[in-house]
């Protein structure tokens, strides 16, 4: 039996996740990446590459995009649609303003193709782990057409509505995100602090009321204080920060809590941390509080 044929532009951190979860899921996917690495990278999880945008819209009729920018994305969609076709589906994953996405939308549907905007819930190591939800919206047809595509890189998806609506539940998703990995920082730091053992502390936390999908997949990090296996780097981070505050801005919608979170991120790229997971707020918090880590130490009671 061939392997149906689908497209994935944008081999990042996410979407080098995606892909090779795709490939295990019995797809042979067309990668294509500006960066000729992640393009090497592709072949060697067992995909195939494109030498551009066009090329991958040529072969598949179902494409997957993972972006970094709004101007990824309209370049991308302006490629795409040289050579769209009228059953052609684009899974936009990214996270931009709906504007953005409402342009790339038009300019595909000009050529009779269809965008839907699918942002998604989860970092790059659960991307890797086919842990991720997709918040999908727009036409309901084309979600039906692409559901077993979704089905293979993600542990949940959801149609919430008309165009823009994913972008809108990502925008609330990603507000909770931002506090809680601040929240999760704060709770190690005190924690730490005082003198308990970072590492029971996680246990322990992470085990009660207290716990959050934050502080058990960033607060492993906290505990060794090592943020360079970056599954969600603080400058891209930035990005979707400023997305979400345009975005209560323009409702008059008040959001004191991630107000609150968001010069904590910003001091971490203020002290070099712009390359690291955003679990690096630790670092941050650490430097407000005064407090030195010293050698690995325990707590907990000798036996």
């Amino acid at each position: 039996m061939a392997l149906e044929s689908l497209g994935m532009i944008g081999l990042g951190i996410m979407g080098s996740a995606m892909s090779a979860n795709l490939i295990r899921a019995g797809f042979e996917v067309l990668g294509y990446d500006v960066l000729g690495p992640r393009r090497r990278s592709h072949r060697e999880a067992g995909g195939d590459t494109a030498r551009s945008c066009r090329e991958v819209a040529k072969r598949c009729a179902i494409v997957v995009t993972s972006l970094p920018s709004s101007e990824a994305l309209l370049d991308t969609a302006a490629q795409l649609a040289d050579f769209a076709r009228a059953r052609h589906i684009v899974i936009e994953t990214s996270t931009l303003p709906i504007s953005v996405k409402e342009e790339a939308r038009k300019r595909l549907a000009a050529r009779g193709a269809t965008l839907l905007d699918c942002p998604l819930s989860g970092t790059g190591a659960q991307a890797r782990a086919k842990d991720l939800i997709i918040y999908a919206s727009g036409d309901h047809k084309a979600y039906g057409r692409t559901a077993r595509v979704m089905d293979g890189f993600a542990r949940a998806h959801y149609y919430v509505g008309t165009f823009g609506a994913g972008s809108k539940m990502k925008f609330v998703a990603n507000l909770l995100v931002a506090i809680h990995n601040v929240a999760a920082a704060e709770a190690m730091v005190l924690a730490m602090k005082s003198g308990l053992d970072p590492e029971l502390v996680l246990k322990a936390v992470a085990d009660g009321a207290g716990s959050s999908r934050m502080l058990q997949i960033r607060g492993p990090m906290m505990v060794t204080g090592d943020y360079s296996d970056a599954t969600m780097k603080v400058q891209i981070w930035q990005k979707d920060m400023a997305i979400i505050g345009d975005f209560a801005r323009k409702l008059d919608c008040p959001t004191p809590l991630f107000s609150a979170s968001a010069p904590i991120y910003t001091a971490a790229m203020a002290m070099g941390l712009g390359a690291e997971d955003t679990a690096a707020v630790c670092t941050v918090l650490e430097k407000m509080a005064n407090h030195q880590r010293s050698p690995k130490s325990s707590n907990l009671p000798q036996t």
